[in-house]
């Protein structure tokens, strides 16, 4: 349990009522969890958003959610979103790139990055088909956090310092196959084949990531790892949706 621990105190701001002690790697190899915590997290906000609907309308209480999800997170993954782009909208070439991720500053196009990935998201959460809105929240914080498991397992880092360097450097294929093992039996008894579908469909995307920043950067980093998470929640609620209204469709 020392490394679900691990993991959630990374992923979540919430404090646990008891010390975790670490060790040499813990922090690589709790990515195994990443996904359960995604579930945990997407528990919290399924519950939150029942309770929300019983004094509030649909609108504001699916702005909550993404509220809630920035809040609980500590907007770790949303900095790494703002970062990434800001990076893409830099001039030159790998070492310019790496050095915008690395100011602490947000420019112009990470500030539109950002809004527009926050509004794309409430967008999703609002428009989630009733059959599949329960099982699509809970699920899309989880696939997102394997997507994090898939863009470090077997990467290069981009650069040796900070908390990306640390998790490539501990995570291996163990921690990849527990991942894939929890999410895909939670997408199947969450949404069927619509939640193996959505597993697929952010895999590929991540794998694509990958390999396009290696070619770009020569590796990732940990603001790639988060860009990556923000933009695998939004693509994971519109594959729900998507499959969702065909569903209801041929119904």
């Amino acid at each position: 349990m020392r490394l679900f621990f691990t993991a959630f105190q990374f992923l979540t701001i919430i404090p646990l009522p008891f010390r975790v002690n670490y060790q040499d790697g813990d922090m690589g190899r709790s990515m195994r969890w990443f996904p359960l915590v995604g579930l945990a997290l997407g528990g919290l906000l399924a519950g939150l958003h029942y309770c929300l609907l019983l004094i509030l309308p649909e609108q504001i209480a699916a702005l909550l959610l993404v509220a809630a999800l920035a809040l609980v997170t500590g907007a770790l993954h949303l900095d790494g979103l703002a970062d990434v782009f800001d990076g893409f909208g830099a001039r030159g070439g790998r070492e310019r790139f790496l050095a915008v991720m690395k100011d602490s500053g947000t420019g112009a196009i990470g500030a539109v990055a950002l809004f527009l990935g926050l509004l794309l998201k409430y967008q999703a959460l609002l428009h989630l088909p009733a059959g599949v809105k329960c099982g699509g929240i809970v699920l899309f914080p989880a696939v997102a956090r394997f997507s994090q498991v898939l863009m470090t397992v077997g990467s290069r880092r981009a650069r040796i310092d900070g908390l990306g360097a640390d998790f490539i450097s501990s995570a291996g294929w163990k921690e990849a196959s527990i991942a894939a093992a929890t999410v895909l039996t939670a997408a199947y008894a969450l949404l069927g084949i619509t939640g193996i579908l959505c597993c697929l469909i952010v895999s590929s995307f991540a794998w694509l990531s990958r390999i396009y920043f290696h070619r770009r950067l020569g590796g990732v980093t940990g603001d790639i790892i988060g860009c990556t998470s923000e933009l695998a929640e939004i693509l994971a609620l519109l594959t729900i949706i998507a499959m969702g209204n065909k569903l209801q469709g041929l119904l």
